[in-house]
């Protein structure tokens, strides 16, 4: 429920703070009072477009305040969903700067116009006969008899469900898709796994490898190497370790003349130990070292293998090269459960299938069942509208894709005249067929569900005085449940109004200034008495005024 708006420096309002309450308001006003832009500053809280024309002193900002009780509405969950903190008295202010730009919050935290706009959907609904044509629409038509046979459960579970269902399918697509695409490459990465898999791939190889080649292939160098070294360190006259021998008797002679000595004796005791452990070491490497041309041969091809495996795969270690075999063995084994994860799929699908037929033909028997009270009602009260020949043509007819409100084709068909043909709304009906229609549809609608706060926008133009007396009693009886807006010229419908609002212009020193007040009792029967006999006011015309009011 909208309980207060503050409009400043927006076309020819300069400050305006107005306060609303519950049940039926209508507002009124002489044509160019500015009632259509109390509308444009009210829709910029509603996430509509600014327009920087439409500041009333351009090097100010244009600030625009609706504060709404929504303690009703259930927004609890959309208010978590974008990070906002919910309040039941919501403010939603617009500001729109002299430069251009345009900031919105809602209760103080900054937001995007497409979240104003979602917000302000579920606050107000503006009603002109300009926006009739929405009636002509399928999803507003099905929202419509969805209302009447309490669907929103339903819809609910079939929703989730589709979801799961149309992500499953995708899932399945993508399957089949990379079964189609993997099969081309299956043989070709198998021959590249199959390679993989047959070279002696592990961490440390290629050193090992290269380090084997490299003594098998200088076996005569090493063999020589260590027989020289084996005769500087046992030649009977200048071995070392002959040599060393005779070292450490001197040191033992000397060791028990004191400890720098045996120290010294020590120490030489040690590099001889060391020493002698070397020759041995040479003696045994010498020993083992021999040629092997068939090895030699061996280790060579065993390093070419690895050396053209990183070339093909285009790297520069067997790690690289092990990743790329655990890669494609993943591909290969992907590919050859495929089929398994198809079938799997294929199940999964079936069973959602039934459970999502299960729900849309729950939701069509329901829907079904409310079409002829839905058409009864349309009907019956559009004959005291003045329609008394208008029928509608409702039917459902099952349709073989799942859509996102079940498997129901919606025809919904208009005749105003006896003998007509039934045609689509927006073709057959004129703009006061359609206005009339929406309200009568609104109306309905209330009795089902919560609906936001009503605007209706001088939907009764063009038509007469009785007729807009029918229009103002089903107003009146939507406001018992609901907040009701109607702007309006004429007075039959302004007479219903619980409170009574008139928007006039005011000439002042800085220029015309629109304002609005609540009228009074008298100041009612004086607005209504114009409206129904100009500014000269005449006995008659205040007599009726005070007849409509009572």
């Amino acid at each position: 429920m909208l309980t207060n708006l503050s409009i400043k420096n927006y076309a020819l309002i300069d400050h305006l703070n107005v306060k609303f309450t519950n049940g039926f308001t209508v507002i009124t006003g002489e044509t160019g009072a500015g009632k259509s832009i109390l509308l444009g500053g009210l829709s910029l809280v509603l996430g509509k477009r600014a327009d920087l024309s439409s500041l009333r002193e351009k090097d100010n900002k244009c600030i625009v305040e609706a504060e709404f009780e929504i303690s009703k509405y259930g927004l609890e969950a959309f208010f978590d969903e974008n990070d906002l903190d919910y309040e039941k008295k919501t403010i939603i202010r617009r500001e729109i700067l002299p430069s251009g730009k345009s900031r919105a919050f809602i209760n103080d935290s900054p937001v995007t116009l497409d979240i104003l706009s979602q917000l302000g959907d579920q606050l107000i609904d503006v009603h002109s006969q300009h926006q009739t044509l929405r009636l002509a629409d399928n999803d507003f038509q099905l929202k419509v008899i969805d209302a009447l046979a309490d669907n929103g459960k339903g819809l609910k579970e079939y929703a989730s469900k589709l979801l799961l269902y149309q992500s499953t399918l995708k899932e399945l697509q993508n399957l089949e898709d990379f079964q189609n695409s993997a099969t081309k490459e299956h043989e070709y990465n198998s021959f590249l796994l199959q390679e993989l898999i047959s070279a002696p791939l592990k961490e440390g190889i290629l050193e090992e490898l290269e380090e084997q080649y490299e003594q098998l292939n200088n076996v005569e160098i090493i063999l020589e190497q260590l027989s020289h070294g084996q005769q500087l360190l046992n030649e009977e006259q200048i071995g070392v370790v002959n040599l060393l021998a005779e070292l450490k008797q001197v040191s033992n002679k000397l060791a028990g003349f004191g400890h720098q000595y045996s120290d010294i004796n020590e120490r030489i005791k040690s590099v001889f130990i060391e020493l002698d452990d070397i020759s041995n070491e040479l003696n045994l490497l010498n020993e083992k070292v021999e040629a092997d041309p068939q090895m030699l041969e061996q280790v060579n091809t065993k390093l070419q293998l690895l050396y053209d495996l990183q070339k093909k795969h285009k790297v520069q270690t067997i790690t690289e090269l092990l990743e790329i075999r655990n890669k494609l063995d993943e591909k290969v084994s992907a590919t050859e459960n495929v089929a398994v994860d198809i079938d799997r799929k294929k199940k999964e699908l079936k069973l959602l299938e039934a459970a999502l037929n299960t729900e849309a033909s729950n939701l069509s028997k329901k829907r079904k069942s409310v079409i002829p009270n839905l058409k009864k009602q349309l009907e019956d009260t559009l004959i005291d509208l003045g329609m008394a020949s208008a029928t509608f043509k409702i039917e459902l007819n099952p349709s073989k894709e799942f859509k996102p409100t079940g498997k129901d084709d919606l025809t919904f068909l208009f005749s105003a005249n006896k003998g007509s043909s039934y045609g689509d709304l927006k073709k057959v009906a004129s703009g006061g067929e359609l206005s009339r229609i929406m309200l009568t549809i609104k109306a309905i609608l209330a009795k089902y569900e919560q609906l936001p706060t009503m605007m209706f926008d001088e939907i009764d133009t063009g038509v007469s005085g009785e007729i807009s007396n029918k229009m103002g009693d089903i107003m009146q009886a939507m406001s018992n449940s609901m907040q009701i807006f109607s702007i309006t010229h004429l007075p039959q419908v302004a007479a219903k109004g619980v409170h009574h609002f008139k928007v006039y212009k005011e000439e002042e020193l800085m220029g015309t200034n629109t304002k609005m007040k609540k009228l009074s009792a008298e100041e009612r029967i004086v607005e209504l008495a114009e409206m129904l006999g100009g500014k000269t006011l005449s006995d008659s015309a205040l007599a009726h005024a005070r007849q409509l009011l009572d």
